[in-house]
């Protein structure tokens, strides 16, 4: 074991997609001179993120790795519907192409009826037949280890129905409410309504990705490292413009879930700037690391996010796995030293 680097870790949400960052969780805790001191996550973020802490809390210190990795396995098999993703994880390289696999998906009949019923059918019209298909699993949580002091620090964020403004949950405020209220997309779900002490009032929640996909803010407490280590499921750049209506749909749905993180992450490029001209003392500088595949992700779509494919998921798991250990190989001794992320370049 070498010296021990803690970081915090910022959780992007995208649906089904998210088993991206399984993989990388899976990846990061094999590594036992990684400490995790923070956590925040959005939407399927949040669920992972809640899983993570649970696991590792689970010996009552906060370092059960191996807890973590089982906790994170039983997520996803539960949100593929599936008991054992080994066969699948085996047939995987033999089914159609990701890119092939998105399409037809895509192109299907059910998918295609039910995406347009998503877009004229409002999810208050289903009445009693209305439910959240994540509630039964994210009511299973140990919320005692989720909200434990020990353990990492989890941030799960959402968007204010109301007020069009972030709320972060924390602590004994993380619910299976405060979760479900994390991934809840307006066009599918109901809102979640949770009771707010500062209003008074049952305040109404859509998905956080709306407003902080994942929130930066929260982490950078000065009793958390300065190290943010962001997992990204949703691709930044796309060489080519999108001609197809499904094309445009899914662009405009990555744009709309990275925009806030973009305007967080220029906020902190220009307090490097400041910080490097001497125009402020005082300040801490927040060191930006990323784990993200991009290529491998502009061969999804919005199919993908919302259908959780046995197959797919193996291959998104497979995927982060893959960026983790590229990411330690390449930046592992640049944590708590330098940030790994050329912002300069990002917004130059």
């Amino acid at each position: 074991m070498g010296v021990v680097k803690r970081i915090n870790l910022a959780l992007q949400g995208g649906g089904a997609h998210g088993a991206f960052t399984w993989g990388v969780l899976d990846r990061l805790l094999e590594d036992e001179d990684i400490e995790i001191a923070g956590i925040s996550g959005t939407s399927a973020g949040a669920l992972n993120g809640a899983a993570l802490k649970a696991g590792l809390v689970a010996d009552g210190k906060g370092q059960d790795r191996a807890a973590a990795k089982a906790n994170l396995d039983w997520l996803w098999h539960q949100v593929a519907g599936v008991q054992d993703l080994r066969l699948t994880h085996w047939f995987a390289p033999f089914a159609p192409p990701s890119e092939i696999y998105s399409a037809v998906l895509e192109s299907s009949p059910l998918f295609t009826m039910a995406d347009m019923a998503s877009r004229v059918i409002s999810p208050y019209a289903y009445g009693p037949l209305y439910s959240n298909p994540l509630e039964r699993i994210v009511e299973r949580f140990a919320f005692d280890r989720v909200c434990a002091e020990t353990g990492p620090a989890l941030f799960i964020s959402a968007s204010n129905v109301r007020s069009g403004k972030i709320r972060v949950f924390e602590g004994e405020e993380i619910s299976t409410s405060a979760i479900l209220a994390s991934g809840c997309l307006p066009s599918i779900f109901q809102a979640v309504e949770i009771f707010d002490e500062t209003t008074g009032q049952m305040e109404a929640f859509w998905d956080g990705g709306y407003t902080g996909n994942p929130a930066l803010f929260p982490l950078f407490r000065q009793d958390l490292p300065a190290d943010v280590l962001v997992v990204n499921i949703n691709p930044l750049f796309r060489p080519d413009v999108p001609k197809s209506a499904g094309d445009i749909h899914n662009r405009i749905n990555e744009i709309s879930f990275n925009s806030s993180l973009l305007r967080e992450l220029r906020a902190i490029h220009f307090v490097h700037e400041l910080i490097a001209e001497k125009r402020v003392e005082g300040m801490r500088d927040v060191l930006v690391h990323m784990v993200a595949d991009d290529d491998f992700m502009r061969d999804l779509s919005v199919a993908t996010k919302i259908v959780p494919s046995p197959v797919i998921l193996s291959r998104l798991k497979a995927a982060g796995r893959a960026a983790g250990e590229r990411f330690l190989s390449a930046h592992k001794q640049d944590l708590n030293l330098r940030g790994s992320v050329d912002l300069a370049e990002m917004f130059g």
